[in-house]
């Protein structure tokens, strides 16, 4: 996820969103939630005491006929009220500061999530899913306890000490205040020494935690591929496989977690031997002063208390910065997406993109995935403004490559893209895709109902708009006949529609954007003859209707062949350009468009013929069996 960063860096980067410029409710409520703590504090260091008096009353001669109230009465009562006051304070504090956490944490997640949304394509298909929403999830939680941790335990238990080593230097010498900073000094090296080594078994726990989760993710968005690709492997071969690969990852969290359990057993006795052994010298020198008559027993009750006050706060500390260094290591990671850098950004002086008709012109374009393996080589061509254009090649020529650099998913290594003469990398992304239209090949559709999905083309869009966009692309039945109609839910990916009826969605999203430039790649691949010619007589008359620069990538030659341009790659390059009559002709270029033309044909041909040698035994069978 990128280099490590140090403490501080990380604590700067948390504290833009827990001290926000501008924002004086927020920083009004950090501020009223520090006092809080130093008045809490305050209350707290007061009970030691109250408890002293109340012993030393008690050792004194009492009058006959004194009770309780006589002897002590004022000290019980402002020894209770010391206690509530504590308590109210600090719980006053937690619900004070709860919003500025809760506040903090929301800014983060938002400001990461629009980060990730902004990220170019290459960084998204280079990520595994599993492991990058674990990663955000974590990374929160760490900010929310690091937060909580620095005012509820870190703050607190700092300001304590240092009244506690003031208090018994003041009152009783300062080798009392130096037995007490240095089991501070001797227990905070300890816990950070042996936290800092045992960070390394947390990191291998995130890293197989990470490669667990996305085992389980992979396999159950893929649960199909799973299941059917168990077929030549026995049954439930692939289940197996698939168990085998996260038991693995889970193994290597199991080993990580027993180092932090045993490493964590070796802290808590380190830290308690350290705490026992000063609170047993501490009551050595006080009773010693009883002895000498320098201390009274309610001075070495209250040594024993302000002393033994510090070991809760203290266990706190060790388990908090423990902890606190597993968070801060989570947002870290987290801080690190957010610093990748956007390789695809707006021009320092973009202007929104002036759309007249829309033209698009590929000039010299050369481009690859891996900078030694080129997809495109040279590409020219022209796509002129409302007319239909079908690109067409053999497979891995470079189609849909086409509109993803269209799209600025990614950069040409030369060569530039315009778009009514103007180049798309000085324009604005955003008035760029908002030009663009896609129906995919392999649509994308969210867990969610069929308007949501449809809607997603123009969230402002009613009801009336999403059922006219269903009913131009030959969904709007099908979804009537749902049980739940439109708020039927797709499932993951879309799992639980079929791929023609998920394609449907994705041209109704599309004509519900109506955009001035649409793309279809292989957009009704996943399509019956029957449908596809239907569909693509309503997408004939859309074009019409709309005047629409239209781009048609696709492979079925008979669905592009009344195409006003065709343009033919082979290894990359543009080895044809024309209409269907003239390439079929072989009159322009190698003779690559009639080749796949005739190819395919003849697959046709003998798809039909066998479907009828097909049909002709099974009615023989009928008679035969009638017979």
């Amino acid at each position: 996820m990128g280099k490590s960063t140090s403490d501080v860096e990380i604590i700067r980067r948390m504290m833009r969103y827990v001290w926000p410029k501008g924002d004086y409710a927020i920083k009004g409520r950090v501020v009223l939630a520090l006092a809080l703590l130093g008045a809490g504090k305050l209350c707290n260091v007061q009970v030691p005491f109250f408890f002293k008096q109340v012993i030393d009353s008690l050792n004194m001669p009492v009058p006959e006929g004194g009770t309780v109230m006589t002897v002590a009465g004022a000290v019980l009562i402002g020894y209770g009220l010391s206690r509530i006051g504590s308590f109210a304070f600090q719980e006053l504090r937690n619900a004070v500061f709860a919003r500025v956490a809760q506040g903090a944490i929301r800014r983060v997640a938002d400001s990461i999530f629009s980060h990730l949304l902004s990220l170019d394509l290459s960084f998204h298909l280079s990520r595994q899913t599993g492991g990058l929403s674990r990663a955000i999830d974590r990374g929160t939680k760490g900010i929310s306890f690091v937060l909580t941790s620095t005012v509820l335990h870190l703050a607190p238990t700092i300001l304590e000490i240092s009244m506690v080593c003031g208090i018994l230097s003041y009152k009783f010498g300062t080798p009392y205040a130096l037995v007490t900073l240095g089991t501070m000094a001797a227990y905070t090296l300890f816990t950070v020494s042996v936290t800092s080594w045992r960070t390394k078994f947390r990191r291998q726990a995130n890293a197989a935690d990470n490669e667990a989760a996305t085992r389980v993710i992979d396999s159950l968005i893929n649960y199909e591929a799973v299941k059917a690709s168990s077929i030549g492997r026995g049954y439930f071969g692939n289940e197996k496989y698939e168990l085998a690969r996260y038991n693995a990852a889970m193994l290597k969290y199991e080993t990580a977690s027993l180092k932090i359990a045993g490493s964590l057993a070796f802290l808590n006795a380190g830290q308690n031997t350290i705490f026992s052994l000063s609170l047993a010298s501490m009551m050595a020198m006080a009773a010693q002063g009883v002895i000498q008559g320098h201390l009274t027993v309610g001075d070495l009750v209250l040594i024993n208390q302000l002393v033994f006050q510090l070991s809760m706060p203290l266990n706190f500390l060790g388990s908090v910065y423990r902890d606190l260094r597993q968070a801060l290591t989570d947002m870290d990671t987290l801080f690190n997406l957010q610093a990748i850098d956007q390789r695809i950004t707006d021009a320092p002086n973009a202007r929104p993109v002036v759309f007249d008709g829309g033209e698009i012109r590929f000039e010299n374009v050369t481009f690859g995935y891996h900078p030694t393996r080129p997809i495109l080589r040279n590409a020219t061509f022209t796509i002129p403004r409302g007319k239909k254009v079908a690109i067409v090649g053999p497979s891995g020529c470079g189609k849909s490559t086409v509109l993803r650099l269209m799209f600025r998913f990614y950069e040409p290594q030369s060569g530039r893209i315009l778009v009514d003469g103007q180049d798309i990398r000085d324009v604005q992304l955003a008035s760029l895709r908002r030009l663009i239209g896609v129906v995919p090949q392999d649509t994308a559709l969210f867990n969610d109902t069929i308007y949501h999905n449809i809607a997603y083309g123009n969230t402002q869009a009613t009801m009336d708009q999403v059922m006219h966009a269903a009913q131009r692309a030959q969904i709007h039945h099908v979804i009537e006949r749902l049980p739940d109609g439109y708020q039927t839910r797709v499932g993951e990916r879309g799992l639980m529609i079929s791929g023609g009826e998920k394609q449907r969605v994705a041209l109704a999203r599309t004509i519900l954007k109506d955009p001035p430039i649409l793309f279809f790649d292989e957009a009704t691949s996943a399509l019956d003859t029957h449908t596809e010619q239907s569909i693509l007589a309503n997408i004939r008359s859309l074009l019409d209707e709309k005047h629409c620069t239209s781009v048609f990538i696709a492979h079925r030659l008979r669905t592009i062949s009344d195409a006003d341009l065709i343009v033919v790659l082979k290894d990359g390059e543009v080895v044809e350009q024309g209409r269907h009559e003239s390439l079929l002709s072989g009159v322009e270029g190698q003779g690559v468009y009639r080749d796949m033309w005739w190819s395919q044909e003849l697959t046709e041909a003998e798809k039909q013929a066998t479907e009828e040698d097909e049909a002709n035994n099974n009615n023989g069978n009928g008679n035969g069996n009638a017979k």
